[in-house]
């Protein structure tokens, strides 16, 4: 029997064989530097003016992706572990240099949202030396762009960018890190806030759930983390709580599963209460709530209660 291979991002947006030749000849890019991530973020901010403004109104993106290799990634983090914040700092003080020239010029500086998002984040189907940008104006706010966004993508082979549009349901191949989002409030003074501006996000992980009910075939229950402990559990709970993320499910115990966070490990552990458990295939041991048994949690972790609810944990 011919085995399937599941699609790679690039295959799914159909753009594989447009930019990542196997025929190119293969040309080693210089290294990722924190100097060519400013450098990268300011022509970007640069384009989205151009790309966005009209008249005398100035307008530019508010949210800044940039995805990396995961070993050009890793390699930031392990060995310039803090680096992007400062980076964003002087990203955005040069955001507000040039947009002050324009003002000078009298023209109108339009901002679409209160803040600045940056988000640092890596793809496994990107190879060293691969990196891109997304743009967005941030949703929720009264200016709004195409339902689709854009990909600006430069490939290993040539540093040249290549630019196309994606849905937005593709994000969800893409991996976030609680280490790489940054928010900084918008100052229409157009000068930059301290450093310590710099906020961490209010949710560090999120919870999916599938569940078998009627009313749910099709569709995805979010649980958002924000406590570094709670309770999952099922329909008989009492719904909103804070603390506990209600499944709405027979198949869930009440409760079901305990999860903490270890913020100096940086790592999950949960304790079952349920019937049966699985974490990736294996049965998770059970407990009772007086005296839980943990046992780890890995990120991007398939959870299967009583072999049929599954819910799935991701970093934001």
């Amino acid at each position: 029997m011919p085995t399937t291979t599941k699609p790679t991002f690039w295959q799914k947006t159909g753009v594989q064989n447009w930019f990542l030749k196997k025929e190119t000849s293969y040309t080693e890019m210089a290294s990722t530097t924190p100097d060519s991530v400013y450098k990268y973020i300011i022509e970007k901010f640069k384009e989205s003016i151009a790309e966005l403004s009209f008249a005398d109104r100035i307008i530019f993106y508010h949210e800044y992706i940039i995805c990396f290799s995961p070993p050009d990634y890793n390699k930031f983090m392990d060995n310039n572990r803090g680096i992007f914040s400062l980076i964003i700092k002087e990203s955005v003080k040069s955001f507000y240099g040039i947009l002050q020239e324009y003002r000078q010029k009298g023209k109108k500086v339009t901002a679409s949202s209160n803040k600045w998002v940056f988000r640092f984040v890596s793809h496994p189907d990107y190879e060293k030396g691969d990196k891109s940008f997304i743009g967005k104006l941030l949703p929720g706010n009264a200016y709004k762009g195409e339902e689709n966004l854009r990909v600006t993508f430069i490939p290993r082979q040539t540093g040249i960018a290549q630019t196309f549009d994606i849905a937005d349901e593709i994000l969800k191949d893409f991996t976030y890190y609680s280490d790489g989002y940054y928010e900084i409030p918008w100052q229409d003074s157009l000068e930059a806030g301290d450093v310590s501006d710099v906020n961490r996000p209010r949710y560090f992980a999120r919870l999916e759930a599938t569940i078998p009910e009627k009313e749910y075939v099709g569709k995805k229950i979010e649980y958002l983390i924000k406590d570094e402990a709670f309770l999952i559990s099922g329909s008989d709970e009492k719904p909103n709580q804070q603390g506990i993320f209600r499944v709405p499910s027979d198949w869930v115990s009440s409760p079901h599963l305990s999860v903490r966070y270890d913020k100096t490990a940086d790592k999950f552990y949960i304790a079952s209460f349920g019937e049966k458990t699985l974490v990736n295939e294996n049965e998770v041991a059970k407990s009772y709530p007086d005296a839980p048994v943990w046992t780890g949690l890995p990120m991007n972790s398939r959870i299967v209660l009583n072999g049929i609810v599954s819910i799935n944990i991701f970093k934001v």
